[in-house]
């Protein structure tokens, strides 16, 4: 696991020597995701420039240094990911002829590029990668980003220079980068606590977007790049559902089991010490059981727990611990040591990012990374196997209540709003439920479905946090996305296959992944991703009928009858708990000030970026206990704490 980072200056003036300068010190701003070595190559004939910071997993020695060259000295790389299939691939090159110096997968990876081209090669590649390929021989560029977005990848023109890295950071030491903010994207972020690509908070830099190939031809003038994919998941989401898995339950199960097994195994095989993240539910429970099943030894597992009862898990985390025989750490963690991570969110992630449980997986990683430098997680099983509540809710209380007449449903809709947090709380209490944060936020959800007109309204509004951003930021229009354009959507039968869909090409790799990665890497610890990084299980989940994954209102059901065969099933029969803080009461009365500071009404009218009235009418409703508008209110201070750490490399 790495960072990269690079460019190619088209007017060409600069010597190798200050080529070499400019990309170190692009490089060092991510120095975290790659404290082992530092690497560069730099061309003053082309005006390309890579740099380089490794996180050594596989092959410690020198043979891993990068940037690499091909045997045949026509490719330069840079690469960020682990391809976990290349001692495959690498036997299949040698019965081909290939002799090989060391044993780190870029070598292979290189080799492949050699003998199959780009395309087929990458298509060959089991894993997670974002990697940039320079061509000497045609002159062209290539950036790379893995099937599901698991690695970052960043582009785009700054003048007559093009940019490229694992983040934002290493384009704000380029001088020619001069960022100035997107409020179209800036409003996509009000609605989704994050961005979806291809756009980023600044105008002109894009993400790449997962399962594509950029190429840029070498030039003397400002050009677009061509991207073109070579994995789709509409296709294959697609191909699942025309051609279903056809066996029965127990032969899907066995056939789950073998898949999963198998990428858990592969993504064992590390130079350095292993462990994995255990919170004790079903995803992260399975990895674990998986890695302990093929281990000789007791395996490293990670928790972090929280005193409050509603946010933690950590007593089911270390029953499972106990029953697989891992060796568990787990850390309690106070609210004052949570929010002494609060100030350096604008640093971790380096565009506003407002997903709340970035601050456990923050912690978990730090946690982690003080005994290992790899751990496994289980995310991506929600998606694969219908683990959302919404996948459920959605559809259940549709069919229940869509009859009602819309009028009714959206003063039935504005009622449940409207109950304060505190009345709230005393009818649970009435009914003996007090104290129950996910009945809390199931009401606050059955309000939005309750005011839909249809299923894809649903899904936009279980999604949306500002429901008219645009409203919000001044001289905003919020940009196309693919949730905006039904004919990009996979065509399924079923809408809560479509929502599956939807959420793995958007919330997946813009959230949930984004989180990981930032978290991890910031303490310079590689995650692995077995349920996702591993094509072939996303294949096959596609491939299952719905009815197993959701059956008798059970979320997962097929994913449960694989751990059920290393975990006994009532450890693990429980209502389904996020990776949650209780932000909302903080606040409220310990990070009061803090808020009131950057949401100060003559600060947001200085700063020219939000309407303040909308604002300051839900913030002073919240913290007066009327109504709950954490997650609104907490994506408008993401982006003010951020603001405020970048504002001197921000151009008006």
């Amino acid at each position: 696991m790495c960072g990269i980072t690079g460019f190619l200056d088209t007017k060409r003036q600069e010597t190798e020597i200050e080529l070499e300068s400019t990309v170190r010190c692009m490089a060092d701003t991510i120095l975290y995701r790659g404290p082992d070595d530092y690497g560069s190559w730099v061309d003053a004939e082309t005006g390309l420039a890579f740099g380089f910071r490794r996180l050594a997993i596989l092959d410690l020695s020198p043979t891993g240094h990068q940037p690499m060259y091909s045997m045949d000295g026509r490719f330069v790389i840079i690469f960020n990911g682990e391809i976990y299939n290349f001692a495959e691939l690498r036997s299949e090159l040698e019965r081909l002829g290939y002799h090989f110096k060391g044993h780190s997968d870029t070598e292979i990876m290189l080799a492949a590029i050699c003998e199959w081209g780009l395309r087929s090669a990458v298509r060959r590649f089991n894993g997670m990668f974002a990697f940039a390929l320079w061509d000497r021989q045609e002159r062209q560029l290539f950036l790379v980003r893995d099937r599901l977005g698991i690695k970052p990848l960043y582009y785009g023109w700054a003048g007559n220079v093009f940019l490229f890295g694992s983040e934002l950071k290493p384009f704000q030491a380029h001088p020619a980068f001069q960022g100035t903010i997107d409020r179209d994207a800036l409003a996509l972020f009000l609605r989704f606590n994050c961005i979806h690509a291809p756009y980023s908070i600044y105008k002109g830099i894009y993400k790449l977007v997962p399962g594509n190939i950029l190429t840029l031809s070498d030039c003397d003038c400002r050009t677009e790049p061509v991207i073109e994919p070579y994995w789709s998941a509409r296709d294959v989401a697609e191909r699942g559902s025309e051609e279903p898995f056809s066996g029965t339950d127990q032969e899907a199960e066995e056939e789950l089991d073998q898949l999963l097994r198998d990428s858990v195994r592969e993504r064992m095989i590390a130079d350095v010490p292993l462990g994995a993240f255990l919170s004790g539910g079903i995803d992260s429970s399975t990895v674990v059981a998986l890695m302990q099943a093929q281990s000789d030894r007791p395996v490293k597992t990670f928790t972090i727990g929280f005193k409050e009862a509603d946010f933690d898990e950590a007593s089911y985390a270390k029953a499972i611990a106990q029953h697989l025989g891992t060796d568990h750490t787990e850390l309690y963690v106070t609210p004052g040591e949570a929010r002494e991570v609060i100030p350096n969110l604008p640093n971790l992630y380096d565009e506003p990012y407002a997903d709340s449980s970035q601050i456990p997986t923050f912690l978990v990683s730090q946690l982690a990374r003080s005994q290992v430098t790899v751990s496994l997680s289980g995310d991506g099983g929600d998606e694969l196997f219908g683990g959302y509540n919404r996948y459920y809710a959605g559809r259940w209380v549709w069919e229940k209540l869509g009859w009602i007449p819309s009028g009714m449903r959206r003063a039935g809709s504005q009622a449940m709003d409207n109950l304060s947090p505190r009345l709230l709380e005393r009818i649970l209490r009435e009914l003996n439920l007090a104290g129950k944060q996910e009945l809390s936020e199931k009401i606050r959800k059955s309000s939005k479905i309750l005011a839909s007109d249809s299923y894809p309204d649903i899904y936009n509004r279980l999604v949306s946090l500002w429901d008219k951003p645009a409203e919000i930021v001044k001289g905003s229009q919020e940009p196309p996305t693919i949730l905006t354009d039904p004919k990009r959507w996979a065509k399924l039968d079923d809408f809560t296959q479509t929502m599956m869909y939807l959420d793995l090409v958007t919330y997946l790799p813009e959230d949930i992944l984004v989180k990981l990665d930032r978290a991890s890497m910031h303490v310079s610890l590689e995650a692995r991703v077995p349920l996702l990084d591993d094509h072939r299980v996303v294949e096959f989940a596609w491939k299952l009928p719905l009815t197993m994954k959701m059956r008798a209102g059970k979320r997962k059901w097929i994913l449960r009858q694989v751990l059920y065969r290393y975990v006994p099933q009532e450890m693990i029969e429980r209502p389904k708990m996020g990776f949650a803080i209780p932000i909302g009461d903080w606040l409220r009365v310990p990070l009061r000030d803090w808020g009131e500071s950057l949401l100060n009404e003559k600060k947001l009218e200085q700063e020219g970026f939000f309407n303040p009235a909308p604002i300051r009418q839900k913030w002073t409703q919240h913290i007066e206990g009327k109504r709950n508008w954490h997650h609104h209110l907490w994506a408008i201070l993401m982006f003010q704490a951020w603001f405020s750490e970048n504002k001197a490399r921000i151009v008006a």
